[in-house]
């Protein structure tokens, strides 16, 4: 249990920064001009949120797998994702990151475009522009979408299943222990895990209320 813990928490740190981190890039692509590349990776960001999550696990492990398009390059060099901590990350960074870039990308939208327009006037470029206005802007969506995510990523199972393997001890998270507890028919592990599950998942909901109002 200790050891599921322990990997959970550090998935989560990771993840939020890795949400960070695209919830900002992805704020400044969804400031471009539309083409068919941000149409793309719209399009491929938003599946997560309609796919089910066995079939994008199975999606990832044909790309990350030995014999997979980015997997074997990686495996050429020793480097394996799945049934790793790698894989573990990845399937949680997927499983949120919808929650991330949609926030952001409905904030953007409804910005004001006099506030970006004024910025070019008072000749600011494209990258000043997003920094010093559309970011300030659109931090509470991403803050929100942060939180949404975290909560999306801590009951990740069915990616997080393919990608990382369910070895326990090494890949086992939270939201995965409660999974073999009750195929073990151990209900009374499974009911404490949930139960803590059910906790964050309160005082998440709880932050997403409180900020929403402040």
């Amino acid at each position: 249990m200790t050891a599921s813990l322990m990997l959970t928490v550090e998935t989560s740190l990771v993840t939020l920064l890795l949400h960070l981190a695209a919830g900002i890039s992805a704020g400044y692509f969804f400031t471009c001009k539309r083409n068919l590349v941000i149409s793309v990776a719209d399009t491929i960001i938003t599946l997560p949120l309609v796919f089910p999550p066995i079939a994008t696990g199975f999606l990832l492990l044909m790309l990350l797998g030995r014999n997979g398009v980015i997997g074997a390059p990686l495996s050429a060099v020793g480097q394996e994702i799945i049934f790793s901590k790698s894989g573990v990350f990845i399937a949680s960074f997927i499983a949120g990151l919808p929650l991330v870039c949609k926030s952001v990308q409905a904030a953007v939208e409804g910005m004001n475009p006099s506030l970006v327009e004024a910025a070019w006037t008072l000749g600011k470029n494209r990258f000043q522009t997003y920094r010093s206005v559309v970011l300030p802007t659109i931090s509470r969506a991403l803050i929100a979408g942060l939180i949404l995510s975290m909560g999306r990523s801590l009951g990740e199972v069915g990616i997080t299943l393919i990608l990382g393997g369910n070895i326990i001890g090494k890949t086992e998270t939270v939201s995965l222990a409660v999974y073999n507890a009750v195929f073990e028919g151990n209900f009374e592990k499974a009911a404490v895990l949930s139960l803590m599950l059910g906790v964050v998942s309160i005082l998440l909901f709880y932050a997403l209320r409180k900020f929403s109002r402040s």
